[in-house]
């Protein structure tokens, strides 16, 4: 009975150990293998890897040790940080709550798949259970019976297991020495291994556990493109945002000087009230200086709140001082209207050949299909084949003394008569739903980017058109209010005529660099509904679009295309050619 206890105690002790001790292991050897498994997906993908890393400034600490109060203290200190755009976007990618969310998604689908390939890779057991049997009396006996071993399920959609077990059993009381009964130890061993294998439904590849393998890898190829265009279309966003701001900005310093404007064209009416200006005059310059206040108040506030949205999205503390850099507009501005000629037959074609979603809609075409052909398995009559054979030991206590003569085998076949296959008819049936479902929104997935390419094509024109209207507007502008100064000085112009006059300067000012602005995100996003923008290049805002290819359409790129400084007539647009 104490060698009894004396194994039950190190069994106990021995999983003590390994508990303690296995968090920190079982931790890097789950993120060892999920990134292996996504640095393999992005090479097949697009033939280069990445770093990959989930990890944060609390990863490396016991959950138990992180209080409340540390996290909001970090928010509550505040910091001053002038950024420029290239600043921006490592701020963003750093500490982007809302990107380190979409790379956890990438982590778990590789996690996902790591279960799924167990299944298919030598699973090992051992295991030990004690004993004891007796009466009020006492103890009469003890068993400790082992196990170890090694199963696997097999791409055939069989299962192999190979088991070594041991009972020992001890007699404490009622065991005499008579003939026969020398021993109160009685110790058995058995290598047993046993087979089993589909033969009609469910083999190879149309195994459940098979479509689960194949179906996780296929969604790890899915999570690596996703994540691959999320990180695209987050740098075009944060690159939208951060240009956005900076035309609030320029607003913000218009609606100042415009103010001032106004306030100088006040003092000065008033200041000729004494007897060339009428009194009502002034009170309508004072109107029109206190209108400009109220636009240059709201501008401002109007600023900040963009700001702090600006510093939700990328993950800084509220706290923080956030002022962006202009130098980037003023490049901006000075880089003008990036050429973007695109042939939209050409670009929607380009779209289904490298566009991460539309890749995505046609791999799920494909699974629907898989479905359905796995479904129409189940509709066939089972044939199952399986074996078993097991070989005991001679004699008690001989643990390692078998002899071959004795093993013991068994094989048979199971026939399952397809009788009753109500549930598998309705599943069959069901796939072939879920197929047609998903025919439609892979239509739906093309022509809802050949209108986004299209759409993008025409108002990235309508912006072009805008912004050089825009232009011309500004300069009319100034002009207009230089010249309306001078009359209203020299007593031929009316005070509404200079409020009008500072109105449609102040006007034209904002929406020039909002226009500017305007026509970068739609290039932009244009660009990346096409699949050609690489947001990985230094400074790849500026970078002009790929000249249109040889042989394409020499005919307008869009429905919207008007040559510079000619306006077509509405019948261009609205009714067919002749």
């Amino acid at each position: 009975m104490t060698a009894l206890f004396t194994t039950l105690i190190f069994a106990w002790a021995l999983a003590a150990g390994i508990t303690g001790c296995s968090r920190a292991h079982y931790r890097r050897s789950a993120d060892h293998e999920a990134y292996e498994i996504i640095q393999k997906a992005e090479q097949k993908i697009f033939g280069k890897t990445n770093a990959f890393t989930i990890d944060s400034q609390y990863s490396g600490r016991d959950p138990s040790t992180l209080h409340p109060d540390e996290i909001i203290g970090g928010r509550t200190l505040g910091a001053r940080r002038i950024i420029n755009l290239d600043q921006t976007l490592d701020l963003a990618v750093e500490n982007s709550r809302e990107y380190k969310a979409q790379k956890e998604q990438l982590y778990l689908s590789a996690l996902t798949l790591t279960g799924a390939a167990y299944e298919f890779s030598p699973q090992f057991f051992a295991s030990s259970t004690a004993t004891i049997a007796g009466t009020p009396a006492g103890t009469q006996s003890g068993d400790l019976h082992s196990r170890v071993g090694v199963s696997q399920f097999l791409s055939t959609g069989g299962r192999l297991s190979v088991s070594l077990a041991n009972d020992l059993l001890r007699y404490f009381t009622g065991w005499s020495s008579s003939p026969g009964n020398s021993s109160r130890d009685s110790a058995i061993n058995l290598v047993t291994a046993d087979l089993s294998q589909p033969i009609l439904r469910g083999f190879g590849r149309n195994d459940a556990r098979v479509e689960n393998l194949t179906q996780a890898e296929r969604n790890v190829i899915y999570a690596v493109r996703s994540f691959s265009q999320y990180q695209r279309q987050f740098a075009v966003d944060s690159v939208s945002s951060y240009f956005s701001i900076l035309a609030l900005k320029d607003s913000v310093r218009n609606n100042y000087t415009n103010y001032l404007r106004r306030v100088d064209t006040t003092a000065y009416l008033d200041a000729r009230a004494v007897d060339r200006v009428r009194k009502s005059d002034v009170d309508d310059a004072r109107t029109a200086e206190l209108s400009a206040r109220i636009d240059y108040i709201n501008s401002v506030a109007s600023y900040l709140s963009s700001v702090a949205s600006f510093k939700l999205r990328l993950g800084i503390p509220q706290g923080d001082e956030v002022y962006l850099d202009d130098a980037d507009l003023r490049s901006l501005e000075k880089a003008g209207l990036v050429g973007c000629d695109l042939d939209r037959t050409d670009a929607f074609k380009t779209a289904i050949g490298g566009h991460m979603e539309i890749l995505n809609a046609i791999d799920r075409f494909e699974d629907t299909q898989r479905k359905v052909r796995i479904a129409a398995d189940q509709l066939k009559p089972g044939l199952l084949l399986s074996g078993s054979a097991n070989l005991q030991s001679d004699a008690p206590y001989d643990y390692a003394r078998f002899d071959i003569n004795q093993v013991r085998y068994s094989a048979g076949v199971t026939l399952d008569l397809p009788v009753d296959r109500l549930r598998e008819r309705n599943t069959y049936r069901a796939s072939l739903v879920s197929f047609e479902s998903q025919v439609r929104s892979l239509t739906l997935t093309l022509d809802s980017f050949k209108n986004r390419i299209d759409d993008g094509l025409r108002t990235l024109e309508q912006r072009r058109l805008n912004f050089l209207n825009r232009q011309a507007a500004l300069e009319v502008a100034t002009r207009r209010q230089e010249l309306t100064r001078e009359l209203l000085e020299a007593g031929r112009a009316t005070i509404r005529d200079l409020r009008e006059a500072q109105d449609q300067l102040i006007g034209a000012q904002n929406a020039l660099s909002l226009t500017l602005v305007d026509y970068l995100r739609t290039r932009l996003q244009l660009l990346l509904d096409v699949g050609i923008l690489r947001t990985e290049d230094d400074g790849f805002w500026l970078k002009p679009g790929p000249p249109k290819a040889p042989g394409a359409d020499k005919g307008p790129t869009t429905p919207l295309h008007m040559p510079e400084g000619e306006l077509f007539p509405p019948n261009r647009f609205l009714d067919p050619a002749p």
